[in-house]
């Protein structure tokens, strides 16, 4: 079997786009940030990108794998949106056997895709 081949190709997130996951996802202004709602993008002020999204490096490279789509968000201002192959990703970075996001902060990721989040330290497990 090809590398190309492996099913699990392209679920695995690099360190930047791990580190882009738990800063946008976080608790922002007092709120959790829902994965539904996307990433919210600059946009290109002038030059000839004029209002194209500006994507970073860990988005670019999610987009051309597939687990991100860039399209129109509130207020028309770009968003990247995890596509059904992202929301993979993110469910295998959630429940790895060491989980790579703070349940304290992310647990409402855990929540949103159905899951379980793991004790936090120095708490019992749920009954």
């Amino acid at each position: 079997m090809a590398a190309n081949d492996d099913p699990n190709s392209g679920f695995a997130l690099s360190a930047a786009e791990r580190d882009m996951v738990r800063r946008e996802f976080g608790i922002i202004f007092g709120k959790p940030w829902p994965l539904a709602d996307g990433i919210p993008l600059k946009v290109w002020g002038s030059g000839p990108k004029k209002g194209e999204a500006k994507l970073a490096q860990p988005i670019q490279s999610m987009v051309d794998r597939g687990l991100l789509e860039v399209r129109d968000g509130p207020f028309k201002a770009p968003s990247a949106y995890f596509t059904e192959r992202g929301i993979e990703a993110v469910r295998r970075l959630l429940t790895a056997k060491r989980p790579q996001l703070d349940p304290e902060r992310h647990g409402h990721l855990w929540a949103e895709l159905g899951l379980t989040a793991p004790a936090a330290a120095g708490q019992a497990p749920p009954p």
